[in-house]
This record gives structure tokens, C-alpha cells and sequence, in this order.
């Protein structure tokens, strides 16, 4: 088997214990909702806790380098304080019961940064889904840099239409090493993880290379993760250390009944509601357009339902062509969830928040193919409940 394969068996380390209190879900959750990174906090405290590892984007500042020193020395001590076990030379087989009660599997492993593309237009075997903002590089590139450890919240979608790498792992599961197996924090469901290596990962990596083959190249899209990867590859194009070569990931059949694509609702602040509707009304309406398109606009004042016209295939893009002509003026989050933006939206007057139908995940391969890739933020592997959590690590450091 080619070792240099673009997806391959790592040194991978997990937590000796308290399982449930180190794994935190991924940064870019939960930006606008404080309470739940202060809950976090209080589940966390005393304990060894990937919180003390990452900088959740809602603590995102001008100036965070004090937060990032910060963040490099308890990596450099928990690596002496021995919190981690190593496991050599595998894959993690995560079995993820969602917070509806699905089923997820995904494969732990480091991809080859070599062949991770962001650029529109690109044919590497591991491709952007959306387009990708180059000002949001540094930031993470700055927290990657200085590092010891990564800890992944990338996870990356394959086409492979018969489960072939689930099921045959899946036959083997009662042979594998189990290495946790507990609930996660907040409702977010249970998750289970075991040890891959040998002539089994090396099976594994014999059924993607024939997924690969059959899709002219293509093995890999990112589905979650896309600006983290982004700055992993920027500093492998500054250094050109073999230790920045790589970044650790988690694969997923985008066919798993558990991966359901929603949209990324987008909710401004310090606006006057009405006012920004007619306006993206009026823009529609001067640029045209043969594609239909339905928005219902929530804020403290109720509700308004618009449709419009675009040259935009995806309501999502005709959206974003908009308020990039507003992002100087205004601030735009991107959430996940009905709920959660409904909340938000309504919660102060010169709040204003779109929700909108999003692309379906079997359009995902052949957009990438066809397009290069999609606004940025167009759409979310599933409800945010539901997203990774950080785990499993790496020394880069």
C-alpha cells in the first residue's frame, strides 16, 4: 500500500480519563448564545478539558494573542502532565449517537496536505465546498502556529453510494479496541471510539483508493472545518516542514442517513429591519433573474415572508451576494438552527434574521465538480448539538 496515500493512520492521543469533561463541541458553535460556553465552563471546571485547548469564537477579539499564549501553555502542559495516551499508527472508527438518536460513523486520520485544494476551481483529491475567505485565514493560522496540539473539528465527506469502509469496519467492530465510550455534554448524545491499525486500516485505505478511481480523482470534500484546514495549508506553504504536512480529520460517508444538510441562517445586528428587507427587495428586483427564491425575515416586530429573483441557483447565494455589499456597515453572524435564530432575531429591535431553504447533500459531489465550489456558509452537517467534539489530538508541536 502507498504510504503516501492522502488519507493515512496517525499517532493519534486521547485523554486518560473523564472523557465526558474534556470533549468540548466544536468553536465555531453556539457564537451568539453566551450561556452555553458559560455552562460549559462550570461542567469543565477542575478538570483536564479540550476547553482549556481551543478559543471559542464567541471570545473572538481584535486582539487575541493574549488568549492564544494562553492556549500554548496548557497544551505544553497537559503534554507534561501526561493527560494524554498515544495511540500509534491508527485510525479512531467514532460511533456518534446523535442528539435525535441517529447513528453516526466516521474514521479518525491525518490527510496530506498536498492534496487539499481551496482554491475555486482546483482538482485535488480533497476540495473546498465553499468559497474561502482569505482574511479568516490568519486568525486560525495564528492559533495553529504556535501550537503543540491540533484538535480537529474538520470533518471531511466521501461519496461511497454501498457504505463499503462502514460496513467492513462495522463487521469488524467486536475484533477493535474499544477506546471510550461515554455520553457527551449538553444533550449532544453518546459517542463511542475504537482503535483501527494493521491490515485492517490498510483495508480501509484499499476501499477509499477504489472510491478515489471512480471519481476521477476525487476522494474528499470538507464538510465541516473548511477555514481551519485552509490555515493548516497556508502554514505547510510557509514552512514546508514535513511537520506541517499534515491535519487530522474525521471522514464521513456523506450517504449516512445521520448526515442531513442544513442551512446557515444569517442574522444582522444594528440594522433597521424593514429597511434592509426593501433594500435586498429592491437589489433583487435590479438584478433579475430566472431562479425563484422564498425568505421569511424574523425580528422583534414580527415577520415578513419575501420572494425574489436571481441568476443565484441557491437561495443562500442570492443572500450573500447581498450582504456583501452591506459587510462594512452592518455585523452578520452566521447561525445554526431555526430556533436558535428566531431567538436571537427577536431579541432586540435592530435585529434582523433571514432563514431560507438550503442545497440537499446529494447535489454536494457534482456542485464541487461542476462549480468549484459554494458561497461560503451555505449550508451545516446537521443541527449544531450534533457537531464534533473535540477529542482526539495530534502533536504538531
Amino acid at each position: 500500500m502507498d504510504k503516501k496515500f492522502c488519507f493515512d493512520t496517525a499517532n493519534i492521543l486521547i485523554p486518560k480519563k473523564d472523557f465526558d469533561r474534556f470533549a468540548v463541541i466544536a468553536c465555531d458553535q453556539f457564537t451568539s448564545e453566551l450561556r452555553y460556553w458559560e455552562k460549559v465552563k462550570d461542567y469543565t471546571a477542575g478538570y483536564y478539558s479540550a476547553l482549556d485547548l481551543i478559543l471559542p469564537e464567541i471570545y473572538l477579539s481584535d486582539d487575541n494573542s493574549a488568549e492564544i499564549n494562553r492556549i500554548n501553555r496548557n497544551m505544553q502542559r497537559y503534554i507534561e502532565k501526561g493527560v494524554f495516551k498515544e495511540i500509534k499508527d491508527s485510525f479512531v472508527f467514532v460511533n456518534r449517537v446523535q442528539s435525535d438518536g441517529v447513528l453516526r460513523q466516521g474514521i479518525i486520520g491525518k490527510i496530506d496536505l498536498k492534496d487539499f485544494t481551496y482554491t475555486v476551481g482546483s482538482k485535488g483529491k480533497i476540495r473546498s465546498t465553499e468559497k474561502t475567505v482569505i482574511e479568516r485565514i490568519p486568525p486560525r493560522a495564528d492559533i495553529r502556529r504556535g501550537a503543540k496540539l491540533e484538535l480537529p473539528h474538520i470533518m471531511l465527506l466521501f461519496d461511497d453510494s454501498q457504505n463499503a469502509v462502514m460496513n467492513y469496519l462495522d463487521d469488524k467492530k467486536d475484533l477493535l479496541e474499544k477506546l471510550y465510550d461515554f455520553n457527551l455534554f449538553g444533550g449532544s448524545g453518546k459517542i463511542s471510539g475504537y482503535r483501527v491499525t494493521g491490515e485492517t486500516a490498510e483495508k480501509v485505505k484499499e476501499i477509499l483508493m477504489g472510491i478515489e478511481d471512480a471519481q476521477s480523482g476525487l476522494l474528499f470534500c470538507v464538510g465541516d472545518g473548511n477555514h481551519s484546514l485552509a490555515a493548516a495549508k497556508s502554514i505547510y506553504e510557509q514552512s514546508g516542514k514535513e511537520s506541517d504536512r499534515y491535519a487530522l480529520v474525521e471522514i464521513v460517508n456523506i450517504h449516512s442517513p445521520a448526515i442531513n444538510f442544513e442551512p446557515i441562517y444569517r442574522v444582522l445586528f444594528g440594522v433597521n429591519p424593514q429597511a434592509v428587507i426593501d433594500e435586498f427587495v429592491s437589489y433583487c428586483a435590479e438584478k433579475g433573474g430566472k431562479f425563484s427564491h422564498t425568505f421569511r425575515c424574523v425580528y422583534a416586530g414580527g415577520e415578513k415572508k419575501i420572494t425574489v429573483n436571481s441568476d443565484f441557483t441557491l437561495p443562500v447565494a442570492t443572500l450573500q451576494n447581498f450582504l456583501d455589499t452591506k459587510k462594512a456597515d452592518v455585523k452578520i453572524d452566521y447561525i445554526h438552527g431555526i430556533a436558535s435564530t428566531e431567538e436571537i432575531s427577536v431579541s432586540a429591535d435592530d435585529t434582523l434574521g433571514f432563514l431560507f431553504d438550503g442545497i440537499k447533500k446529494e447535489e454536494l459531489f457534482g456542485a464541487v465538480i461542476k462549480d468549484g465550489s459554494l458561497p461560503r456558509k451555505t449550508f451545516s452537517l446537521g443541527h449544531a448539538l450534533d457537531k464534533r467534539f473535540y477529542l482526539e489530538a495530534r502533536r504538531i508541536g
